[in-house]
């Protein structure tokens, strides 16, 4: 939330495309899942990726876009976030196996929310009237969380995690057009095609 609040959503959201290839390890230790001899291409494909979506400032010097990478705070909380999904999501995955997609599902959520309540409650004093007056929008939000948290869940149990992300993060094209259609965010085309690069990497990762 904070990456997406300070940075376009469109040069931040395709970072988590970068979560596949941290699972390269991840997964290994966590499940004991290898990829197969397509990862490297892969990987090499999201690096490009992510070079791509900052590739107009190459006119300052080739390594300019990652300089930009890291001036950009967005972007590098959110590659801490494809971290932490290459770690939550294997974990979801063997609580997935021990229980039930949607009695996880239904847990998960609610645990999570009663932990970060004291925390909202504490760092928006006088604020906590905003969750009433926007009350038909926040519900709509939490009913489309829900949702898919479900359908991760029961994805994640019938198919291999890494493969489940990996179409999952398809959802990044989305996010950049979103950025542009609704907060008229620029360089868009610039940025979509670093994330079509980001995307076959992934896809060459967890599929061949």
């Amino acid at each position: 939330m904070k990456a997406i609040k300070i940075s376009p959503l469109s040069i931040t959201l395709p970072f988590l495309a970068l979560s596949p290839i941290f699972m390269i390890f991840t997964s290994n230790l966590i499940l004991g899942e290898r990829l197969g001899k397509f990862g490297m291409a892969g990987i090499v494909l999201t690096a490009v990726g992510a070079y791509l979506l900052n590739v107009s400032t190459t006119r300052k010097g080739i390594l300019e876009p990652f300089k930009a990478i890291r001036r950009e705070r967005g972007s590098l909380y959110m590659i801490m976030v494809a971290f932490i999904y290459s770690i939550t999501s294997n974990l979801g995955k063997m609580a997935v196996l021990h229980s039930s997609p949607l009695f996880f599902a239904a847990t998960y959520l609610p645990i999570l929310s009663v932990l970060f309540f004291p925390i909202l409650v504490w760092k928006n004093q006088g604020k906590m009237k905003q969750l009433f007056s926007h009350a038909t929008l926040f519900g709509l939000i939490g009913v489309a969380i829900a949702l898919a948290t479900i359908t991760h869940f029961l994805a994640v149990n019938l198919a291999e995690v890494a493969y489940v992300i990996s179409v999952k993060r398809m959802s990044l094209l989305f996010g950049i057009m979103y950025g542009a259609f609704w907060f008229k965010e620029t360089n868009v085309m610039e940025r979509l095609i670093g994330g079509f690069v980001m995307i076959l990497g992934v896809i060459i990762i967890t599929v061949l």
